[in-house]
């Protein structure tokens, strides 16, 4: 078993780091000029990986602030994971054979679901499945719809097919460092019987321990932005605290 990872969140819009409260375009705040150097100070503190989004590409249904993630990826010695944008097998294949480790399918899941099936078939381990749930239901297209699917089905469902990796975020909780759902989180880890790194809601060290208490059940990693951003803790504060 792999011990419980820390993501530090970047999130890119414009070629810059910013953070969205909710999901929402409209409540932006940017915490940097530069996604490299963000990861780099990640990096500097023990991050191990790094989660990176491409808010434009989202929005735009196309890579846009690509290069970005690349020049993570080379210039420093962690792994990188991508999601956002990403639509076709020639955007999967364009980050996996320039070293990405890691490529999240979200909205796809819903509105494509053979394509993310595929995808897991010829790339298994390197594909994770982000499920975005609001009220415990999936939503897609950066947030703004919510469909009729709960998330546990679906995360059952892309098991079957293969998902070893799912990235779950409680909408309701993004950005609001009012605690992580740990319930919906824990509920996804053993609808699949796979491994769930949690998205949205982490504002204390608390949050990380009271994750980190399920890694039995699968929940394998917490991803952690604003917390960050807003000097809450370090990264170094949150590895240390999950060490076991």
């Amino acid at each position: 078993m792999n011990s419980f990872a820390i993501y530090p969140a970047i999130d890119m819009r414009g070629g810059k780091c910013v953070r969205l409260l909710q999901g929402d375009y409209n409540k932006e705040t940017i915490y940097g000029d530069s996604p490299v150097d963000m990861a780099t100070q990640f990096a500097g503190e023990g991050a191990k990986w790094i989660h990176m989004v491409d808010l434009d590409g989202a929005k735009a249904a196309k890579r846009v602030n690509d290069q970005f993630v690349l020049d993570v990826k080379k210039r420093l010695n962690v792994h990188v994971q991508i999601g956002g944008g990403i639509r076709s097998e020639e955007d999967v294949l364009y980050y996996l054979e320039n070293g990405i480790d890691r490529v999240i399918l979200g909205s796809a899941a819903i509105s494509n679901p053979l394509f993310v099936k595929k995808m897991l078939r010829e790339y298994g381990s390197r594909i994770a499945v982000g499920v975005d749930a609001r009220n415990g239901y999936v939503a897609t297209e950066g947030w703004l719809e919510t469909s009729n699917v709960k998330a546990t089905e679906l995360g059952k469902e892309l098991a079957d097919a293969g998902a070893e990796t799912f990235v779950f975020t409680d909408i309701s909780t993004d950005g609001m460092l009012s605690g992580p759902n740990v319930e919906g989180i824990v509920s996804m880890a053993k609808a699949t019987g796979q491994h769930v790194i949690a998205s949205g809601g982490v504002g204390t060290l608390a949050d990380l321990r009271a994750l980190k208490e399920y890694e039995q059940a699968g929940v394998v990693g917490a991803i952690v932005g604003k917390a960050l951003y807003t000097n809450q803790f370090t990264v170094a504060q949150a590895l240390q605290e999950v060490k076991s």
